[in-house]
């Protein structure tokens, strides 16, 4: 009996050893990008770019060194492609840093993150973009390029950015929330109701970045929803809790939106009408401008 025992024990260990080394194989890349400190890929080489690009033009980059959003990512791309096409913009989508040069970012007219997580710049490539926003660009971040695989690079999280991601709620993690609309005459705002009822995954930060220079555009009431992150971690921030907000970075526009984890997400008319109202503000289409230089800490607020 005992033999037989140890074959069963034995052939036991080895299905289960079998069965890990196979999930762990299939799952490599995720392991990578959230458990082992995000993958390390960087370009050297840009793309091939059209020889004429119209202006005004949006660069579209999604590159993921950490957690990517497998679904919401191409659903964004062609929703942001779709509104340059239909507004008679240029637009370049792109997964390679290596276009965070001068003479490249030089002919576009705004950076748009579309879930950018981890690590994904050599410090040349920093460098690049930070002159970019400082000198004028615009910037647009959706979602997951303000969580906290950004945490390395201190300018984007200090001074784009502006506050630290904590968490979001894993119970459930896709929740029915109210968007309190703070100011509903921004390009990005107008138009929205004063409390607007959608589902997503809601970020919380370490505090409300409300701060000078920052201005607030919709914040989420905690009382809609279960701000409760992994192993009952407590997300609240109380009766603050920003979710979309702009400011000047030198003489750039900079919009970061919390929401956009899902691709329906994109596919809802008053998500989009937030966007492409952001969009038209980051190419200085319409509304506040960013005159002052340096580091803006009251932007002239002139249409």
């Amino acid at each position: 009996m005992f033999p037989i025992i140890k074959k069963i024990a034995m052939w036991t260990l080895l299905g289960a050893a079998g069965f890990v080394a196979v999930s762990l194989a299939l799952n490599w890349d995720l392991i990578q990008r959230v458990y082992l400190g995000g993958k390390h890929v960087y370009e050297t080489v840009p793309p091939p770019l059209p020889a004429q690009i119209k202006r005004p033009a949006v660069l579209i980059f999604s590159k993921t060194n950490a957690f990517r959003h497998e679904e919401a990512i191409p659903a964004a791309n062609l929703l942001f492609a779709r509104f340059a096409s239909d507004n008679g913009w240029s637009s370049f989508q792109t997964e390679n840093g290596a276009v965070f040069r001068p003479d490249i970012l030089s002919r576009f007219d705004t950076v748009l993150f579309n879930n950018v997580s981890g690590d994904v710049f050599t410090p040349e490539q920093q460098a690049a973009f930070k002159t970019f926003v400082e000198k004028g660009g615009g910037f647009l971040a959706i979602h997951a390029s303000g969580d906290s695989s950004h945490k390395g690079w201190s300018w984007y999280t200090n001074e784009v950015i502006g506050t630290n991601f904590i968490g979001h709620p894993l119970s459930p993690q896709f929740q029915k929330a109210t968007v309190i609309v703070e100011d509903r005459t921004h390009p990005a705002t107008r138009g929205l109701p004063a409390d607007w009822s959608r589902t997503d995954e809601w970020y919380s930060f370490d505090k409300p970045p409300r701060k000078p220079g920052y201005h607030i555009l919709a914040a989420l009431d905690e009382r809609s929803y279960k701000p409760e992150g992994i192993f009952g971690m407590d997300l609240h921030m109380g009766s603050d809790h920003p979710i979309v907000w702009w400011h000047c970075v030198g003489k750039g526009r900079a919009l970061y939106s919390g929401l956009g984890h899902t691709a329906q997400s994109y596919a809802e008319p008053a998500h989009q009408a937030m966007l492409l109202g952001a969009l038209k503000w980051t190419l200085k289409l319409e509304g506040p401008r960013c005159d002052s230089c340096k580091r803006c800490r009251g932007p002239t607020l002139r249409t």
